[in-house]
């Protein structure tokens, strides 16, 4: 199979765009916990961009099973191969889980998930207090989780970009 040399133009807009997004909600949403002055703005905010990273996940993941991404490196460790492989399939579980477990969550809870004046999401789980017990430190536990990974990706980014200086960080970074 011919492998292209970089992510599509697609993949490269999405990756970099819910990178930004989803930094701005671990930093809304860890503001949330220890602000109670700001609170409901931080939860006006943190609501649509949930369900934005939820949508492009979507987008981005059907581009992926599309799209094949470039190769690795040949000359790659095996360990290393199946950390890069594994993360990214972890990542995208993330972006599409922790939306789906925030937007549960407040459904369990009761609370009306409102986008926006007048535009609201339907429930998806029935109102649910023990639901709602459960989801809730999933959905932080979750949070440090992506934050973690997102850490170790940078990392193997970095180190692709400064130790090894192959062509990884620039399949990502650049186009054809």
């Amino acid at each position: 199979m011919n492998r292209p040399r970089h992510f599509n133009l697609l993949a490269r807009v999405l990756h970099w765009s819910m990178a930004a997004a989803i930094l701005a909600m671990l930093f809304v949403g860890a503001a949330m916990v220890v602000s109670l002055r700001h609170r409901e703005f931080l939860l006006d905010l943190h609501r649509p961009l949930g369900l934005a990273i939820l949508l492009l996940a979507i987008v981005r993941l059907v581009n992926r099973l599309l799209n094949a991404p470039p190769p690795l490196p040949a000359d790659l460790p095996r360990v290393q191969v199946w950390a890069a492989t594994a993360s990214h399939w972890a990542l995208y579980a993330l972006m599409l889980a922790m939306p789906l477990i925030g937007w549960a969550m407040l459904s369990a809870g009761g609370y009306p998930i409102v986008l926006f004046d007048g535009v609201n999401l339907p429930a998806i789980l029935p109102h649910s207090p023990a639901m709602y017990g459960f989801l809730r430190p999933l959905h932080g536990v979750l949070a440090y989780v992506l934050f973690f990974t997102i850490l170790a990706h940078l990392g193997a980014a970095l180190y692709h970009a400064w130790v090894r200086r192959d062509e990884v960080f620039g399949q990502m970074a650049k186009g054809d």
